[in-house]
């Protein structure tokens, strides 16, 4: 079978999706080079295709101001990782100098990031989410082609979903050579945590959802719409036996919106869709009230019961919450210029030394170590880009809504907005949410 030009470079696009929900999310520095190299290859390849550049060169000019401020929100991150005098450091940054001078070094130069290594890493992984945006932007500019992308997430949501819960059922067993992970035993496929596990099921549900929707009610769909109905099935399931309460906790803020907007404030009643929400509705009863035990029902949605417990404890140990709450203290120590991408560990273990083998690597809430980590600076610049892009040309639509209720929760109560995969698919979603370009 000949395959069009557009399919050809769409299918290769997949290829990165399915990299990054087998390889635990692109979450580690070598990943990360591996999919700036990627994306930036194929980026490209897609600017030697006259129409692809064509799209590309439309996209720039109308965005040029944007395109600037995140530019300078980059080179902002590679001003933090640059050498600096130390006597430069101690004015702009004098937490970095103490932290410098701790270390008995010899050198004149520091950085302001904590740890250098790994913020260069993030700047590459910044820059490959503006590249993203420009493939996006290039390659798919139809809505046959968004459903194509939707449906290809819909079957690699069903694919990890049943590795995991088939690995879950049987007791968490390799696969492969790839080893599975356990979380308090629960399913997480071929992601190390169960959160994030779960955050990417829940962008495979609204693909499926929004493929059912939007796709025609006729024969050339049939099968695929029977497809996509099994394989909501199998996600439901998969995002079930997370036991992640803030994944579990969006799946039912997810299932309340589309319920509100298909019995309320639809138009044209779709009967079809009306029934599979309220099958994903019986199956999360049915599997967790019946299989699992109805207390667990209840338990998945509570997603701030331990950081109420943590708060009202007067065990010393570090809890969820204090991790936060380091995280928002040190805010203030590094509040003009952060203390760099990547470095939250080596914060934590500069401040607490004698922990032996407790360490943290992130803050359990995405929003403080943003903060902490870009400064007042940086985030400002990320802020104004972002705001210029996605708010300029952004469809407010059901799935916006849901994106942005994602986006509140997981900014303040988790950590997967450090996850590059999540990024990515955020950059995807929002980025397809806008006007295609004609």
């Amino acid at each position: 079978m000949q395959l069009s030009k557009n399919k050809r470079y769409q299918y290769l696009f997949f290829i990165l999706i399915l990299i990054y929900s087998i390889f635990n999310g692109g979450n580690s520095n070598l990943l990360i080079q591996v999919n700036f190299l990627f994306i930036s290859f194929f980026f490209i390849i897609c600017l030697k295709d006259k129409n692809y550049n064509l799209h590309f060169n439309y996209f720039f000019n109308k965005n040029k101001k944007t395109i600037f401020l995140y530019s300078l929100f980059l080179l902002y991150l590679l001003f933090q990782i640059l050498p600096l005098p130390i006597n430069l450091i101690k004015i702009i940054s004098f937490e970095k100098y103490e932290y410098f001078i701790n270390l008995n070094s010899q050198f004149s130069y520091t950085s302001i990031s904590l740890a250098p290594g790994n913020s260069f890493f993030q700047l590459l992984n910044f820059i490959s989410l503006l590249i993203l945006v420009f493939v996006i932007k290039m390659i798919f500019y139809r809505e046959e082609h968004k459903n194509r992308l939707y449906f290809f997430l819909s079957f690699v949501g069903f694919l990890s979903a049943f590795i995991a819960t088939s690995i879950y059922l049987t007791g968490n067993t390799d696969i492969f050579a790839f080893k599975s992970y356990n979380s308090n035993n629960s399913s997480t496929g071929f992601f190390v945590n169960r959160t994030v596990f779960s955050i990417f099921l829940l962008f495979c549900l609204i693909s499926s959802l929004e493929y059912l929707n939007n796709s025609k009610n006729n024969e050339e769909f049939f099968f695929k719409r029977i497809y996509v109905r099994l394989f909501i099935v199998f996600i439901t399931i998969g995002l079930i036996t997370t036991f992640s309460r803030v994944g579990n906790f969006l799946l039912l803020n997810t299932m309340l919106f589309y319920t509100v907007s298909e019995f309320f404030f639809k138009n044209e009643k779709n009967n079809i869709f009306k029934n599979i929400i309220l099958t994903i509705i019986l199956i999360d009863i049915f599997v967790i009230g019946i299989y699992f035990g109805s207390s667990r029902i209840i338990d998945r949605f509570y997603f701030l019961e331990n950081e109420f417990s943590e708060i009202l404890s007067v065990d010393h140990n570090f809890t969820r919450f204090q991790i936060i709450k380091f995280a928002y203290y040190n805010i203030y120590d590094f509040l003009l210029f952060g203390y760099g991408p990547g470095s939250f560990e080596i914060l934590f273990q500069s401040k607490f030394p004698n922990l032996n083998n407790t360490y943290a690597n992130h803050a359990h809430s995405d929003l403080f170590q943003f903060i902490g980590e870009f400064g007042f600076f940086g985030l400002l610049l990320l802020l104004l880009s972002i705001s210029k892009f996605f708010l300029k040309h952004l469809t407010f639509n059901l799935k916006s809504y849901i994106l942005l209720s994602y986006l509140i929760v997981i900014l303040f109560f988790d950590f997967s907005l450090h996850i590059p995969f999540i990024q990515f698919l955020f950059v995807c979603f929002f980025t397809l949410n806008q006007k295609f370009i004609r």
